[in-house]
């Protein structure tokens, strides 16, 4: 952006109407339209020729952007919310590389030059001495981003994961401190600030390039993208709830008493929509939405109008800036995230799809491993007794994970041949009801093997413990996976007045399972789950008890086998008890189960603290 002198009274809404460029917002902003479409067109276009014409094309973009960026500018103020150049040069530097810096450092210095020329306090050789050191900074600027790009994000589109959305907030924020702090610098020792305004040249520069960059950068790179404007059907309901919403703030805001009110409030109404856009579409919908509420909010307060007006222009514009930036960065992150686990969620699917090949390819290369093995027997005895004796174990594990994953689907496919005989809709609800039954069960059996095997190999990891979160969020998921959570009565009582360490994820696995089974195994009348929890200095006392129909006596002994099931009902895997005992042995803790039938079960787990 460009930097100005307070003291010289210089204004930059004074320079932008000498241009000719100030607009109302319908023209301003079909202006950012035809930039952008222009930008975008002529980006692609320009990706086949030479160099030269890239370079020329940089520097057009930039110049124009610059005057753009007055539109932003506040009365009587020095700086602006944001500066469009600093995204735009950074996205062009990014699409069309490195050699294209000359185009960007051309158009900064004629931006700078039409900027200070009328102004009669300064000579024109310090108009160019001033324009060619700000151009140089702006250039050095976006070269220093895209190195950064290229050689720590290694992505031209650094919005496909969480990890380098967080970097590209990290390179925006240090390439704008080069770019702004050099060039604060250089004034200064040019004489054009002194040093009581120093670091609030420096701070309004840096800040108005970063959150340039944070808008219209995405922006351009996301044009970049393979984009589809098509909207899904199960979406357009979703649409139309959004625009209904809109419309009824609109309708609030005609209600004189609710004016102040709902005024102050917007930057809370608008966020969850922003952010509802990030969630189900893709980048470019919701950095559009950002781009459109910034340009309106700026042109609302620039007016002396709405939430961000306050008393001193200054404030006034801290205040907007930190609202866009904050939009921006929770958009571009919460962008990240949706399209980084749909990418999981995704290779989850296929993979599940292809479990039961894997599981059938994996038994029959067992069967051959166990068979090569039995031919050694007679030369090595007491070899081939270990190995016998582990092969029996695997090939116990591998018939049980064969069979529970197989009787879900034997079960899915019998149903669908019924459900397609029967034309009774009561009956094809109840097919279905029966389907989705039998693939949550097998859903269960492949989560409690990955948490066996997850277990098993990792190192114990210490963390602070908060039961009370911990507790409630175990909870919270077997809502979602049972409806039978909430017909059971909670009561949770944490004596926790002191921290405590130890590793968060295996006491989930423990948690889980056991409360799990609190529900599975309730009582049909008034089931009742209570869990204490005691914190001393070196260890943690949980108990659970429940009022269900508990376990019989016989059955004690074995409950902690792998597959042993302690009934005939096929509800659990006869993993569950199995992945606590190991959990706890991990975290050097013990577990001892009491057992009624028809009143119920308490287990306790004894957890050391670690240090």
């Amino acid at each position: 952006m460009l930097p100005f002198d307070p003291g010289k009274k210089q204004n930059i809404g004074a320079i932008a109407r000498c241009h000719g460029l100030w607009l109302d917002t319908g023209q301003g902003l079909l202006y950012i339209y035809l930039i952008m479409s222009g930008l975008i067109l002529d980006l692609k276009l320009s990706l086949k020729y030479s160099l030269d014409v890239r370079i020329i094309l940089v520097a057009l973009l930039y110049y124009f952007a610059a005057r753009l960026g007055y539109l932003f500018a506040f009365e009587n103020s020095t700086a602006l919310p944001a500066w469009p150049p600093s995204g735009i040069a950074f996205a062009l530097i990014i699409l069309l590389g490195r050699q294209t810096w000359p185009g960007i450092t051309i158009g900064s210095l004629l931006a700078n030059i039409m900027a200070y020329w009328n102004n009669a306090d300064i000579e024109p050789q310090t108009i160019i001495l001033i324009s060619s050191l700000i151009a140089l900074c702006n250039t050095f600027e976006a070269v220093v981003g895209n190195y950064l790009v290229k050689n720590w994000i290694k992505s031209d589109f650094p919005f496909k994961s969480t990890k380098n959305a967080y970097r590209f907030l990290f390179v925006s924020l240090l390439m704008c401190l080069f770019g702004a702090g050099l060039g604060t610098w250089g004034l200064y020792f040019n004489q054009m600030i002194d040093e009581t305004s120093i670091m609030r040249a420096g701070f309004s520069w840096w800040v108005g390039n970063v959150v340039g960059i944070l808008l219209f950068t995405p922006f351009i790179l996301s044009f970049a993208e393979k984009i589809t404007f098509r909207i899904p059907a199960k979406k357009m309901t979703e649409v139309g709830i959004f625009f209904l919403t809109l419309i009824g703030i609109y309708l609030l805001l005609q209600v004189e008493y609710l004016v102040p009110t709902l005024e102050r409030a917007l930057p809370f109404l608008v966020l969850p929509f922003l952010l509802w856009l990030a969630f189900r579409f893709d980048l470019i919908v919701a950095i559009t939405g950002i781009l459109l509420t910034s340009l309106i909010s700026i042109y609302f307060t620039i007016k002396g109008e709405g939430p961000f007006n306050l008393a001193d222009p200054s404030s006034s514009m801290l205040l907007l800036q930190i609202f866009m930036g904050v939009m921006s960065i929770s958009t571009i992150i919460l962008s990240a995230t949706v399209k980084e686990r749909l990418e999981v969620q995704t290779k989850l699917q296929v993979f599940n799809e292809n479990l039961e090949t894997m599981v059938l390819e994996r038994t029959s290369a067992l069967k051959e491993e166990i068979s090569s093995r039995k031919k050694i027997e007679e030369k090595i005895q007491r070899t081939n007794q270990e190995l016998s004796k582990r092969n029996s174990e695997l090939d116990n594990f591998v018939y049980s994970v064969s069979h529970d994953l197989r009787a879900p689907i034997a079960s899915v496919l019998g149903l669908i041949n019924l459900a397609k005989k029967d034309i009774d809709i009561h009956m094809k609800d109840m097919y279905l009801d029966m389907i989705h039954k039998s693939t949550m069960q097998q859903d269960l059996f492949i989560k409690e093997i990955l948490d066996q095997s997850r277990n098993s190999r990792l190192e114990v990891k210490r963390e602070e413990i908060l039961f009370q979160p911990l507790i409630d969020e175990t909870f919270n998921q077997l809502r979602y996976a049972t409806n039978a959570v909430q017909s059971v009565e909670k009561v949770i009582n944490i004596n926790q007045e002191q921290p405590f360490f130890s590793d968060r994820w295996r006491l989930k696995v423990i948690l889980n399972n056991l409360i799990s089974n609190a529900i599975r195994y309730r009582n049909g009348r008034d089931p009742v789950i209570r869990v204490n929890v005691d914190i001393t200095n070196d260890a943690a006392t949980l108990a659970i008890e429940d009022n269900g129909k508990g376990i019989e006596k016989d059955h004690l002994p074995n409950i902690y086998k792998m597959f042993y099931r302690a009934t005939d009902d096929g509800a659990g895997s006869g993993l569950g008890l199995y992945i606590v005992k190991e959990a706890i042995e991990k975290l050097n803790g013990n577990i001892d189960i009491e057992s009624e039938v028809g009143k119920g079960t308490r287990v306790k787990l004894q957890i050391p603290a670690l240090t």
